[in-house]
């Protein structure tokens, strides 16, 4: 059974950075689309970032230039560095993995397995 654990998040002022890890279990990370969401309570699960094999990633625009994530393989770790942040990315992040193999999708739906959740607040 798939097991992820997230961590990083925390209180930051608007424009600091953080990080975020993933780190996976029982699973190979980089056999599988993995992506990151994000969820403000009253709202849906919303998609942040994924990459897939061969490292190729995508964001929503949102985020794009500001968010980079990445994948250590021999960690079976995925991370989220984001920068430049600002008071509308506060929200709970959850690391997810896909059903579908590299198959590339944006709904929360594709995803069987998740992370806890970490939150990340950004103060103005």
């Amino acid at each position: 059974q798939v097991q992820l654990v997230e961590s990083g998040g925390g209180l930051v002022q608007a424009g600091g950075s953080l990080r975020l890890s993933c780190a996976a279990s029982g699973g190979t990370a980089s056999d599988y689309l993995m992506a990151w969401f994000r969820q403000v309570p009253g709202k849906e699960r919303e998609f942040v970032a994924g990459i897939i094999y061969l490292g190729k990633t995508y964001y929503a625009d949102s985020v794009k230039g500001r968010f980079t994530i990445s994948r250590d393989n021999a960690k079976n770790t995925v991370y989220l560095q984001m920068n430049s942040l600002e008071p509308d990315d506060t929200a709970v992040y959850y690391c997810g993995m896909s059903r579908w193999g590299h198959y590339v999708t944006q709904s929360s739906r594709d995803f069987g397995s998740w992370g806890q959740g970490t939150q990340v607040t950004v103060s103005s």
